[in-house]
């Protein structure tokens, strides 16, 4: 038998957890002393730890792990359960690696402040394009808002253009409006030569030519394209011009690594 405070260290608990777990009856003592008080637990008892420490770890409540530890628990139940706990974490671990790109990708723009620009900025006139446009709202520009839900949108638009027969006639673009109320007009865009009434479910609309555009091309994910619209939006200052319509993203060139993608940022241009 050990004592509490030997047991603690041979689980790796704290003796104040141990009297916590005897207190809400997950693991009770296998020997209490009627005279001291004093609480003996068995070495057999550490499994039991082990599989409330670990089942605590995963994220379940004290409440969860008592039922879960009950005595022929229903083993349909405790999958269930489990399962629903790893879709859980897998979700929050995607969140948090998207947060940490964006932290990196903040970074590397702090980094790069007061240095000269690699980019080259070139200034052109854009001409109109028929496009098959689907449209969806992002709560914010954050590449965390956007991406889940541009995505979708072009992946749908190729499968319904695909089912009507109709061919991508060049580059995707995605242009954004942003709205009064914080959020985002995000719109993916594929050129088509096809009329405005071609297919039902399928808007087709023609984006206006742009007179005067700066431009700058961008290699690598979305995910550090933000260093590269804010160097863009420093030389369209500092050259004494503002933004006159929504800005486009181009895709020059896709492939299955983000990384390789090469994207032209375009943003129209007004006399300050």
């Amino acid at each position: 038998m050990f004592s509490i405070g030997d047991f603690a260290r041979h689980g790796q608990v704290s003796v104040r957890m141990l009297r916590h777990y005897d207190a809400v009856g997950l693991l009770r003592p296998a020997r209490v002393d009627p005279a001291t008080g004093y609480r003996f637990y068995s070495a057999a008892q550490l499994a039991r730890l082990n599989r409330i420490v670990a089942l605590k770890g995963l994220g379940f409540s004290l409440e969860q792990v008592g039922r879960m530890l009950e005595p022929g628990p229903q083993p349909r139940e405790l999958r269930g359960m489990l399962t629903l706990r790893r879709a859980e974490l897998e979700q929050r671990l995607a969140a948090d690696r998207a947060r940490l790109t964006e932290v990196e990708a903040r970074l590397r723009i702090i980094e790069k402040e007061g240095v000269m620009p690699e980019q080259d900025v070139v200034i052109k006139s854009v001409p109109a394009v028929r496009v098959a446009r689907s449209s969806g709202v992002a709560a914010g520009f954050e590449p965390a808002h956007v991406s889940p839900v541009i995505q979708p949108l072009f992946e749908g638009l190729s499968d319904r253009l695909a089912q009507a027969g109709i061919a991508i006639a060049g580059p995707a673009i995605a242009y954004y409006e942003p709205a009064d109320d914080g959020s985002v007009r995000v719109h993916a865009c594929v050129p088509v030569n096809a009329e405005p009434d071609a297919v039902r479910d399928i808007s087709i609309v023609d984006l206006p030519a742009v007179d005067r555009v700066a431009t700058t091309v961008y290699h690598g994910n979305v995910g550090g394209i933000g260093a590269a619209w804010q160097e863009l939006g420093r030389w369209v200052e500092d050259n004494g011009y503002r933004t006159a319509a929504p800005v486009r993203e181009v895709t020059l060139e896709w492939t299955p690594d983000p990384n390789g993608w090469v994207t032209e940022l375009q943003e129209p241009l007004a006399a300050r």
